[in-house]
């Protein structure tokens, strides 16, 4: 958002594109549009509807098909490419952290005794840890599930991020969580669930990032807009 923001101070003529997977988003402040696009031919085709001649690929890191796609398409198409991609969180002394390459290795790695595990990889892929349901799931949902979770033991909070270390230290606290599995997916406004944990001496089952072929990489949002100056007038556009 704060990409999007930058980009209408600048009066750059851009679009904001999102999947659309939750109810009530933040409204950006660019030309919007909401939902995929079919697959490599479906952006290869609006790349060319639309005249696009630069794309910043600001999706979450594990985000996998829609950055593999993104690349594809643009590759196709001649068109530039970045990704806005912030950086994936380092253990510090004191972090009880196990890696894991997947959703099924978090699914595996779990104790076969009950344990009060706070669930925090988002909506998708809850269904997944049904395959134990010994265990009491909290899980942290931007929008009110629709319909029965498919876990037969769990509690569900509703919260909207950033995150900081007292709120989650709290949430951890009076849930009586031992225990949490989560997506590396880096930056800020996630972080405090796992500092919270390394002060309450709480283990962490943390999944790597999936693949994604390689392309330019922008840690910032300045690192962005440097990018586009000099893709910019490389094309002779700016």
């Amino acid at each position: 958002m704060k990409l999007a923001a930058t980009l209408a101070d600048y009066q750059v003529d851009a679009v904001f594109s999102y999947a659309g997977r939750t109810n009530n988003p933040v409204e950006p402040p660019l030309p919007t549009r909401v939902g995929g696009f079919g697959g490599v031919d479906g952006l290869r085709q609006y790349l060319r509807d639309e005249g696009i001649t630069h794309v910043v690929d600001a999706t979450h890191p594990f985000a996998a098909q829609m950055s593999q796609n993104a690349v594809e398409a643009c590759t196709a198409e001649g068109i530039d490419l970045c990704a806005l991609e912030r950086g994936p969180w380092r253990n510090k002394p004191g972090d009880s952290w196990k890696n894991v390459t997947d959703m099924a290795g978090a699914l595996a790695a779990l104790p076969d005794s009950p344990r009060r595990i706070f669930l925090a990889i988002g909506r998708q892929h809850v269904a997944e840890f049904a395959a134990k349901p010994q265990h009491h799931y909290l899980l942290r949902l931007v929008d009110a599930p629709e319909s029965d979770l498919p876990v037969p033991n769990a509690s569900v909070v509703l919260a909207r991020g950033p995150f900081d270390l007292a709120g989650d230290r709290a949430l951890l606290q009076e849930h009586k969580i031992d225990l949490i599995v989560a997506k590396n997916s880096g930056g800020v406004g996630a972080r405090a669930k796992l500092d919270a944990a390394r002060e309450l001496g709480i283990p962490v089952i943390l999944i790597d990032r999936p693949h994604i072929p390689t392309r330019p990489i922008m840690r910032t949002v300045t690192d962005v807009m440097d990018w586009l100056d000099h893709a910019l007038e490389a094309d002779g556009l700016a």
